[in-house]
């Protein structure tokens, strides 16, 4: 009996393939991963002590790096227990709990037909790649070496050329045998009642071949080489193989990069790229992209992100990444793919944005500048609800009671198209908090200022360079001032990435100011792991500073080596973000006990977040691997959990604890009774 790929596809993604093989190995503890799917074990097919064996739940293949074996759910039990094809379809099928399909002679010539196509596209594909090698193909050649691809490039995306002819192509299948219907079923001739005879679809157009999820060619883009062509791309219309909504270009090879990191670039730029998909807008992107070491790139064909093609990019990473340009259009398309992927969201699921500098696309980025400026727009991707909230928040001014009702009632719709109750919930949440800081923001920076102001008119100034209750009163009035949002809105109209986290910041410049600290408890303080890629940078420096003299380190001589190794501007950076956020024990005018005191919470205030989201991230994975187990209380008690480590993550982010308590020693008077 002939099986249809849709049951098998079917059967295949409701049984986790480790499902299939625990039954015959035992599973490496040390090296597998259940939450995440990836499991390790002693390979069934050939002996040997240490586990090379290796299965993977989302890609539901299997692979043995000893022996070279690898296979999908039927090949395991066709391979290993000698099953004859239909009897393992049969064991599966048990497994997921669906029927076996019903003899449909109708549906298995369907099948059969389907496969013919897909014969007839890969002679086309063929024919292209030749014609691009040939006489007629040196201006296609000429376009795409100016495009900087090499040929090993343009051997894998198996890029082709149409030559200018109305049947060449046509003549070329007709040839080998492939009847008329076939070619016209394919979508490689413009046909129908109005035209007596076909002719060629693509015409003096460079190819680039199409692939399934199964990485068959089911359908062709061409990019013109006259500029006098009323369409510059132009894709293969809608077939029996190709429906444009649901398919993904280089989906297949970026699926497979996804299982490990990418072979170019340093550990740094692969935590960027690798481990999540980046969608970008046009199939030289991707190209350009895939040769500069980037492979999990896709791209939409031609139009704007459709829900199929999300749901795409969700059934591979739980983060991807949207990648647009940074033009007025890039916008647009950011704020339409924000639409879209609203009502979809659901825990641990959602996207991220990463715009590019205005005028530049990925393609232009890594062929005239490398790949590092690339990298550097992907660690400066935002999440979806600030890209929510900038894109309110910059569409006016509030600075009346009804502008400030008509923001608060847009963000509420704007949110309220959110199926999930619980993420929907955040969001509420995340929006009042933000909305908070936002008209609260200038206010208390204003109150705070006079504050401080009159303190030292009023001669509030004490020893230190410390202020007195006036300028704690506004250091704690304005650190409310909505700074971040401000400098989240300048970098994305700039293109510059934002300062660090502020604790981060308190983090660094503390030691900066005051050396001595990092000597107290060098090994822990040393240790610190810093977000901010400037800052992994800087503190390195510091670290060698430290080591190069010792306890001996002074301010001066550490601020003069910082600023010979080009940190003078971030430095001047870090100092003013402290001082608008009135942070004053991370500054030169604290006292030691004081910048002691204001160092210790911020430190605790980091590590605490920091394995709070780690805590985030692995319930997350264990909430994918339990939805997909179909395992409800298990569900119900991560989501529990879940949500009680979001309330805490965000009950951090808006903590106060940087500024309480700042010592006397600096002038200042702790607690409202000064106490």
């Amino acid at each position: 009996m002939r099986f249809s790929n849709s049951f098998l596809d079917e059967i295949r993604d409701r049984v986790p393939i480790s499902d299939v093989i625990g039954k015959r190995v035992t599973w490496d503890r040390k090296k597998t991963n259940a939450s995440k799917g990836d499991y390790w074990a002693c390979c069934p097919f050939h002996g040997e002590k240490s586990p090379s064996f290796h299965c993977e739940d989302r890609k539901g293949r299997y692979h043995c790096f000893g022996c070279g074996v690898s296979g999908d759910h039927f090949r395991f039990l066709t391979d290993l227990d000698g099953m004859a094809f239909p009897e393992a379809v049969q064991q599966i099928a048990d497994l997921a709990g669906v029927a076996m399909p019903q003899p449909d002679v109708e549906a298995e010539k369907r099948d059969r037909q389907r496969t013919g196509l897909q014969d007839v596209m890969e002679m086309a594909t063929q024919f292209f790649e030749a014609q691009l090698q040939t006489a007629g193909g040196a201006r296609a050649r000429a376009y795409l070496r100016d495009r900087g691809l090499t040929g090993r490039t343009i051997e894998t995306f198996r890029l082709g050329y149409a030559p200018e002819s109305r049947n060449a192509l046509k003549e070329h299948l007709a040839a080998k045998g492939v009847p008329k219907d076939q070619i016209e079923a394919c979508g490689l001739v413009v046909h129908g009642p109005d035209i007596p005879v076909s002719y060629d679809r693509f015409r003096d157009r460079i190819m680039f071949p199409i692939l399934s999820s199964r990485e068959k060619v089911i359908a062709f883009g061409g990019r013109a080489m006259s500029p006098d062509a009323p369409a510059k791309y132009l894709n293969s219309n809608e077939t029996e193989l190709f429906h444009k909504g649901n398919v993904l270009y280089n989906f297949a090879r970026a699926r497979r990069a996804m299982s490990g990191v990418n072979r170019g670039g340093s550990a740094a730029q692969n935590e960027n790229a690798a481990g999540t998909i980046i969608a970008v807008e046009g199939y030289m992107d991707v190209i350009a992209l895939h040769q500069a070491g980037i492979e999990n790139a896709v791209a939409p064909l031609g139009t704007a992100l459709t829900e199929n093609q999300m749901a795409l990019l969700w059934k591979l990473t739980q983060q991807p990444v949207l990648c647009f340009d940074g033009d007025s259009a890039g916008i647009r398309a950011a704020n339409r793919a924000v639409d879209l992927a609203l009502p979809h969201l659901k825990p641990g699921f959602s996207v991220r944005f990463a715009m590019l500098p205005d005028g530049k696309d990925p393609d232009d980025l890594v062929r005239h500048e490398g790949r590092a400026p690339f990298d550097k727009v992907l660690a400066s991707a935002r999440s979806l609800s600030e890209m929510v909230w900038l894109r309110e928040a910059q569409a006016g001014n509030f600075d009346t009671p009804e502008s400030r009702a008509q923001l608060e009632a847009t963000l509420k719709q704007v949110v309220s198209v959110i199926a999930d109750e619980n993420v929907r919930r955040h969001y509420g949440q995340d929006i009042r908090d933000r909305l908070n800081q936002f008209f609260q923001g200038a206010s208390r920076q204003q109150s705070g200022q006079r504050g401080f102001d009159r303190n030292q008119r009023q001669g509030g100034a004490s020893r230190n360079g410390g202020q007195g209750r006036g300028g704690q009163q506004g250091a704690r009035m304005s650190e409310r001032s909505g700074i971040s949002d401000r400098l989240a809105r300048s970098s994305l109209v700039s293109g510059h990435q934002a300062l660090p986290p502020l604790r981060e910041s308190v983090l660094a410049l503390t030691i900066v100011n005051h050396p001595q600290l990092l000597f107290e408890e060098y090994d822990e303080i040393s240790a610190i792991d810093y977000d901010n890629r400037d800052l992994q940078r800087f503190w390195s420096s510091v670290l060698n500073a430290a080591a190069a003299r010792g306890p001996r380190l002074s301010r001066e001589n550490l601020v003069e080596q910082l600023e010979a190794e080009g940190f003078g501007e971030l430095l001047k950076s870090l100092d003013q973000q402290i001082r608008f956020a009135r942070l004053w024990t991370a500054t030169t005018a604290a006292a030691p006990e004081d910048a002691r005191e204001g160092y210790i919470q911020a430190l605790s205030l980091h590590k605490r977040t920091k394995a709070l989201l780690w805590q985030r991230r692995e319930l997350e994975s264990e909430l994918a691997y339990a939805t997909e187990e179909g395992d409800d209380d298990a569900v119900s008690q991560i989501l529990r959990n879940l949500q009680e480590v979001q309330l805490e993550v965000t009950r951090l982010e808006n903590q106060e604890a940087i500024i309480d308590g700042f010592g006397v020693l600096s002038g200042r008077v702790k607690g409202p009774a000064g106490k």
